[in-house]
């Protein structure tokens, strides 16, 4: 199978492209290299016959109908969107512009490129998108994200997945593009750019620096492994049945303040301090606006049709993803001179602290 991948350059995009050509798919990896974007992340690819790169824009129309009739994909995984909720509380403008519009640029490419190809049954165009478009849940265990739960999308970001999904399911039904739907948990492991909460609280314990955590950190998610998320993501792809969506999680629900306990334990273990434990570093700074108390996913759905369940716990997970941080300072140092990284983002107010963000 040939894939036309969007976003490879970035933090899932990339875990899909090192997985995808390992099983011996043909990957053409699109991005546009925007700050989040690092195309050492598919260093390990970069030389296989079965990779190609295409530095475009899903806002660029007229590229993205050359890179299908150049490419001729049997399949499109749509990853490339803008992500981070403090940047888009802060510019939602780029949100709207990528995450709106580039997903319409995509749609009417892959449109005609499927109408031009007399419309093959076996061309799929598969949407990875979020569960924050669900809203926000109580703290009852028993309740969860279905594939059934109302959109309720609280920030700019998961306002602009929202819709990018509702445009998705609108080309199925109106002009019968053959499409799929993913919404996820929070991802982590490595590659993960320095911007979010693991690493951010991994680099800034390495440092010295303050551990931010928003509000008491009793801010609720569902932690998904990043490589076990590129499985589930090629799972629906090859097997998923068309114009369904499936919610994939990682059914690891933890407080953000245990996850970072949990880092800063196992940072104890494999590079401890001279005094003290990183958990001395934890500090609880000024909750994000609208910060949503607790993401969790229910899985039957994509567990009971396609048999696809996560491997990885969270704690053995975290303790790859440190290792990873550990051995890896060449790929995330130069990371952190990029615009924003580092700065508290998302308040309406001028950078003036580390930030901790999700």
């Amino acid at each position: 199978m040939k894939l036309l991948l969007t976003g490879g350059a970035g933090f899932i995009g990339s875990a899909v492209v090192r997985l995808a050509v390992a099983r011996r798919h043909a990957v053409v990896n699109l991005d546009a290299l925007t700050y989040a974007a690092c195309i050492d992340n598919v260093a390990p690819v970069a030389d296989s016959p079965l990779y190609a790169f295409e530095h475009a824009d899903i806002r660029d129309r007229a590229a993205l109908d050359r890179v299908f009739a150049e490419h001729t994909p049997d399949a499109v995984l749509h990853l490339a969107a803008e992500s981070h909720v403090d940047r888009s509380i802060d510019g939602p403008g780029d949100f709207v512009e990528t995450n709106i519009t580039g997903t319409y640029n995509l749609l009417e490419a892959a449109r005609a490129y499927w109408g031009g190809q007399g419309r093959p049954e076996s061309f799929r165009f598969h949407h990875v998108s979020t569960d924050e478009v669900f809203g926000s849940l109580p703290a009852d265990p028993q309740v969860k994200f279905t594939e059934e739960t109302p959109y309720d999308p609280r920030s700019p970001y998961s306002a602009s997945k929202a819709a990018s999904d509702h445009l998705v399911r609108a080309w199925h039904e109106t002009y019968g593009l053959p499409v799929l739907l993913t919404n996820c948990s929070n991802n982590y492991g490595p590659y993960h750019f320095p911007e979010k909460l693991v690493p951010v609280v991994i680099l800034n314990a390495l440092a010295g620096r303050e551990l931010p955590i928003y509000g008491k950190g009793e801010n609720i998610r569902d932690w998904l492994y990043v490589e076990d998320h590129a499985d589930a993501l090629l799972t629906v792809l090859e097997k998923g049945a068309v114009g369904r969506s499936y919610n994939i999680g990682g059914e690891n629900e933890r407080t953000n303040l245990d996850l970072v306990r949990t880092l800063c334990a196992i940072l104890d273990e494999l590079r401890p301090k001279a005094n003290g434990t990183y958990a001395d570093q934890i500090a609880f700074v000024a909750d994000r606006p609208g910060h949503d108390a607790r993401y969790a996913i229910d899985p039957s759905r994509i567990r009971q049709e396609l048999g696809w369940r996560p491997s990885v716990t969270v704690e053995e997970g975290l303790r790859r993803t440190v290792q990873w941080y550990l051995d890896n300072e060449a790929w995330w140092r130069p990371l952190q001179d990029r615009q924003g990284v580092g700065q508290r983002l998302g308040t309406g107010r001028p950078a003036a602290q580390a930030a901790g963000a999700e």
